[in-house]
């Protein structure tokens, strides 16, 4: 029987062999399978999507710069144009290094000159680190005191930091080769992957393009290209209206950066920063064109594909006749500058105007200067039209007027009011300019003529249902200054107009009440004849339109249309055309509208001893208006707590023409006089006006 069993063990293992090696074969196969499924699903199924995922990765779209918009007046005159320039541009790849940018910078330096008035000690720090000699000398005194361990755990980025502070502290001296090589740097610096950049955009000279032109093949990356900058064929006194745009160093402006950016914009796109260029950035911007480059396995490019050309920004058509400008803006300088030469203008701010058409709300013309007493410097501010506030004074009375008719405390038939002074305790007289006594009682066309500030405070109290006793406490409603407010809000006063710029001021309102929560009756009083709010000339204007064309608070405007400029330059079609837009129907009827409208013609036409404006009855076409004198102290911010600041006038006047068929609205104010003698305001309007109806506009 052993015998038997030797002979039966090498039969058993001979039948389990087999049977383990095709285990092994079913389990290969089953990979093998599973393998074979995968690459079909890869393959297959799935093939179209991995190829274009591929190709999205070896192929990158980049953006190119198109020119901006330009803007016409109304007459269609070239006011802003782009002057093209020959340009130095630098398009970083993918990979290039820092060492290679400082070399490049070094050999481009020889070739061009660039002003470096504004590198930075960071610019500085930079250019010297980039010198690979310079940056492990650095490194080696920055990490004397650090252990093999810190140096390795310490994040790149914070090494350099250290470097770059070392550097600064230790002001190093550059050459002036070396400082020109600096600047280039700082720009090809700023370029990010694939992303062209301008080196230098302006005053390029033929000889620079040459010499660039010639060693191209020195200078990786380097191209002679073509850049604009905006320019003012009709001059600049429109500049800040128009507004300005970025450089490309500036960029995105730092407010408005991520909301920029969402909409497609590269951290140093050109975008307008202020006023119309910013307004309209979305119009005057175009669309970039945009190239397909191939990018091989060494990140080198092997193909270009435009993709979109782009499209130049659309063009502005203002509701502005450039020489109309031109004359409201030498009427703002001259008659400043015989107040200057008259010697009130010791305290003085400077002069401001503005003309509207009244039934439409296109602006036709906006100017201002600005005038420091301290220094005797003057500029150009023509947006403190919009964004300057002023205690206007008389000139509101109209809203007054049609205030007290609108709520029933007067009648168009029964307007009379007793002009007797306002006599309130611990208070100087409230009266009007003229002596007390000269009349005993007005009308509202009369109170208007001879802008009687005692109508205009009787008629408060009888809108805020007071009750009068002289030299006692007056009871008034407590809501006196919200019905007061309510109505000038009706004709813009106190509310920002909509003018399609940004930066207006909605106005500066006192306080209401007293440190006791007691209304302020004494301020309610002044606020009905003008001298306690303040306002700005573009409300007062839309004010004046409002009465003018009965009663539609109109929309200001500056951009007339939208229109395409086609491939060879010329005009193209409108796209969009500005539609006169009411912003509210004041809810007066015609015969309370009369009362003011023949108040403000007497104005001008009265034959009274005290009618404000008679000096302007010989203006044709007829005026209708109103002048405004506003007492307040000049404030000294070098000296903000003195006790005996000194009075000034403000002198202010609305006013429209042709009285009976307005085409015109005018509003002017010359704020912080030392004497209301002179009549500026007047000879302002009549300067205004008459220039209008001399001047070919055009129709808005």
């Amino acid at each position: 029987m052993k015998f038997f069993k030797r002979l039966n063990k090498p039969k058993t293992t001979q039948s389990i062999l087999p049977f383990r090696l095709n285990v092994l074969l079913v389990i290969v196969f089953v990979l093998f399978a599973l393998l074979v499924g995968q690459l079909a699903y890869l393959q297959l199924l799935n093939g179209t999507k991995f190829q274009a995922e591929v190709e999205r990765s070896d192929k990158t779209v980049i953006a190119g710069n198109v020119p901006r918009g330009l803007v016409y007046d109304s007459k269609g005159r070239l006011i802003v144009d782009n002057e093209p320039s020959s340009a130095i541009t630098y398009t970083r790849s993918a990979t290039v290094k820092t060492t290679d940018m400082f070399q490049i910078a070094n050999r481009l330096q020889k070739y061009i000159y660039i002003d470096d008035a504004n590198l930075t000690a960071r610019d500085k720090a930079d250019y010297y680190l980039a010198d690979e000699n310079h940056y492990k000398k650095v490194q080696k005194i920055i990490n004397r005191h650090l252990t093999e361990e810190e140096q390795q755990a310490e994040p790149e980025r914070q090494e350099y930091r250290r470097a770059v502070a070392y550097v600064k502290k230790q002001h190093v001296t550059l050459t002036p080769e070396q400082q020109q090589a600096a600047v280039i740097f700082a720009k090809m610096s700023a370029a990010y992957q694939y992303s062209t950049v301008y080196i230098k955009s302006y005053q390029t000279t033929p000889q620079e393009v040459a010499q660039v032109s010639e060693h191209q093949t020195e200078l990786p990356g380097i191209q002679v290209g073509i850049d604009s900058q905006r320019s003012y064929p009709m001059g600049d006194s429109m500049t800040s209206i128009i507004g300005k745009v970025s450089t490309e160093k500036q960029g995105l402006p730092d407010d408005r950066i991520n909301q920029l950016l969402a909409q497609g914009y590269s951290r140093n796109d050109r975008v307008g920063t202020s006023y119309l260029e910013q307004e309209y950035e979305p119009i005057l911007k175009g669309s970039k064109s945009l190239t397909q480059i191939a990018v091989g396995t060494n990140n080198k490019l092997t193909d270009s594909l435009q993709k979109y050309k782009g499209e130049k920004g659309d063009n502005l058509n203002l509701t502005i006749d450039a020489d109309y400008q031109n004359k409201v803006d030498q009427a703002v300088h001259s008659i400043f500058n015989t107040a200057l030469a008259n010697g009130v203008t010791q305290y003085a701010d400077g002069a401001y105007a503005v003309a509207m058409n009244p039934k439409t709300g296109a602006i036709l013309a906006m100017s201002g200067v600005h005038y420091n007493p301290k220094t005797g410097k003057m500029t150009d501010d023509s947006l403190g039209v919009i964004n300057r506030t002023f205690v206007m004074g008389s000139a509101v009375k109209g809203a007054t007027v049609l205030g007290g008719l609108m709520s029933g405390a007067i009648t168009p038939d029964n307007s009379v009011l007793p002009d007797d002074p306002v006599y309130l305790p611990s208070t100087p007289i409230k009266k009007s300019v003229y002596p007390v006594g000269t009349f005993g009682a007005l009308s509202a066309q009369k109170a208007l003529e001879f802008s009687s500030n005692i109508y205009m405070m009787r008629l408060a109290m009888r809108i805020g249902n007071a009750k009068y006793v002289p030299n006692s406490y007056i009871h008034i409603d407590d809501d006196i200054f919200q019905k007061l407010r309510g109505y000038y809000n009706q004709f813009g006063l106190g509310v920002k107009t909509g003018i399609d710029l940004p930066g207006e001021s909605s106005g500066i309102e006192g306080a209401t009440t007293n440190s006791n929560g007691i209304v302020k009756v004494g301020s309610a009083l002044d606020e009905s004849y003008g001298n306690y709010d303040a306002y700005t000339l573009l409300q007062m204007v839309q004010y004046v339109s409002t009465i003018a064309n009965g009663g539609y608070r109109m929309r200001p405007y500056l951009v007339n249309s939208i229109q395409k400029t086609q491939n060879d330059g010329s005009m193209g079609a409108i796209i969009h055309q500005t539609q006169p837009q009411v912003l509210n129907r004041v809810d007066f009827n015609s015969s309370q509208l009369n009362v003011v409208k023949d108040g403000f013609y007497n104005v001008v036409h009265g034959n009274g001893g005290w009618t404000t404006a008679k000096q302007l009855a010989n203006v044709k076409p007829a005026i209708a208006g109103k002048t405004g004198t506003a007492q307040s102290f000049y404030y000294d911010p070098d000296n903000p707590n003195n006790v005996d600041p000194p009075q000034t006038i403000t002198s202010s006047m609305v006013a429209y023409a042709p009285y009976d068929d307005p085409q015109i609205a005018v509003a002017v104010v010359l704020p912080n006089l030392s004497s209301e003698k002179g009549e500026y305001n007047l000879s302002l309007i009549k300067s205004i006006i008459t220039a209008y109806f001399d001047t070919d506009t055009k129709d808005n």
